[in-house]
């Protein structure tokens, strides 16, 4: 067994979009980065693949090419089923927003970012699965110790170790990382849990991503039989196949008592032929996720850690999509970092840093405190059903209700909608 130490300015642990983004930017602005992966790429993860404009606008940000001979499915926007209806409603773009999403499996998209940060000169070392930090006198974080993975997943018995003046957290969310430094999930915060499948389907190019509010079983007649908990989706990769699946809220009577893969293999069965969906036009197997929600683990930094993504619980609470949010604030995190590191003393450096908090509370704190209260109401059944029944059937308060479950408001000025949603957020405490 052989240990090795290497240096950097700052590390950042995991190589997701949260993390990808972070070391990207920090190295646009000069830094010596280390991007550590622990598995080797590509490799999936559990995701619906949507990304929202809010993420598209991430990926301009970032200057990733998002063309669709890349290899990206656009997106016009959202087709929401329920109560008997069906809507349609396009993405609302603006100013600050482009007027499409994307789609793109996490396999592609993740390998895609990785190597972009490379490519902004990165370091990225694949296969390096960290266990522990590695803490100064003052029980500061000042590097992280690994187990080096081979190619076939198992720890080859070399371990390394890696030093800096910061580390970023953007490790999931299980958070090794932030587990040893002391940072528990939050009981108080909204969890979801999520499942899904990769279907072939003649429907892959559909411009729409579709929301089911209601999932349902048939009975022999084909008639509705049953009500399931949880919402479902179906995202069209362009590709062949589409992302199926459904999630559930923890606030939700039903959470935790059913299985959720069941539940999803029943609903399958009942989706139009259209589709195509069946057992044999499923590719993989169902697979399923915890998602994070409205920063579930608090401080984002303290003692030279700063937590990204998953990892510091930053799923949007309205609609389950994280990576516009742990792409946001990796372009937050590399700011505050860049900006610390250029100051003269340690107190400085320290005071800087202590500001990452402040940056992603007033971008999201608010946000997610009016996430928290719809998270309770949509998991009481009843309010759902009323929500169903009579919201769908107007058109324009589902429009202003896209725009706030996607986070969409124009940042400066805009229309009415715009103004009152960011009001909201800007009066409603901090999460």
């Amino acid at each position: 067994m052989s240990e090795q130490v290497e240096t950097a300015d700052v590390i950042v642990v995991g190589a997701g979009p949260g993390g990808s983004s972070t070391a990207a930017y920090l190295a646009s602005h000069g830094l010596d980065v280390l991007l550590l992966e622990k598995s080797t790429f590509p490799r999936d993860k559990i995701c619906g693949d949507g990304l929202t404009p809010r993420a598209v606008r991430e990926l301009i940000h970032l200057g990733v090419p998002i063309d669709e001979a890349d290899g990206w499915h656009r997106t016009r926007g959202l087709r929401i089923i329920g109560g008997g209806m069906r809507l349609e409603l396009d993405w609302p773009g603006n100013a600050t927003f482009p007027p499409f999403g994307l789609v793109r499996t996490r396999q592609d998209l993740d390998e895609t970012l990785a190597r972009h940060a490379a490519a902004r000169g990165a370091r990225l070392l694949e296969g390096i699965n960290v266990q522990t930090p590695v803490l100064d006198g003052r029980g500061h974080i000042c590097g992280v110790q690994a187990k080096v993975m081979g190619p076939d997943g198992r720890a080859t018995g070399e371990r390394r170790e890696f030093r800096a003046q910061v580390v970023v957290a953007a490790d999931g969310n299980s958070s090794r990382l932030s587990l040893g430094m002391d940072r528990p999930k939050r009981d108080d915060r909204p969890m979801g849990v999520a499942v899904r499948a990769y279907y072939e389907t003649p429907r892959h190019d559909d411009a729409y991503l579709e929301s089911w509010l209601e999932l349902w079983t048939k009975d022999a007649q084909g008639e509705r039989d049953e009500l399931m908990p949880g919402y479902g989706w179906i995202f069209p990769l362009g590709d062949g196949t589409a992302n199926v699946g459904l999630g559930i809220l923890d606030t939700s009577e039903a959470f935790g008592t059913f299985d959720y893969r069941d539940v999803m293999r029943r609903w399958v069965e009942t989706m139009p032929e259209g589709w195509g969906f069946s057992e044999e036009t499923r590719q993989a197997p169902i697979r399923g996720a915890a998602l994070p929600m409205c920063f579930n683990r608090q401080p984002l930094y303290d003692r030279g850690l700063l937590l990204v993504g998953d990892a510091g619980g930053m799923v949007n609470p309205f609609n389950g999509e994280g990576i516009a949010e742990a792409m946001e604030a990796g372009r937050h995190a590399a700011e505050v970092i860049s900006a610390a590191l250029a100051r003269a003393t340690p107190g400085e450096r320290e005071a800087v840093l202590h500001s990452y908090t402040a940056a992603m509370k007033d971008a999201l704190g608010g946000y997610y405190t009016l996430g928290r209260g719809f998270a309770t109401l949509i998991g009481k059944p009843e309010i759902m059903r009323l929500a169903v029944k009579y919201g769908l059937p107007r058109r324009s308060l589902m429009r202003l209700l896209l725009k706030i479950m996607a986070n969409l408001p124009q940042e400066r000025g805009g229309g009415l909608d715009d103004r009152v949603i960011n009001a909201l957020s800007r009066m409603t405490p901090a999460a």
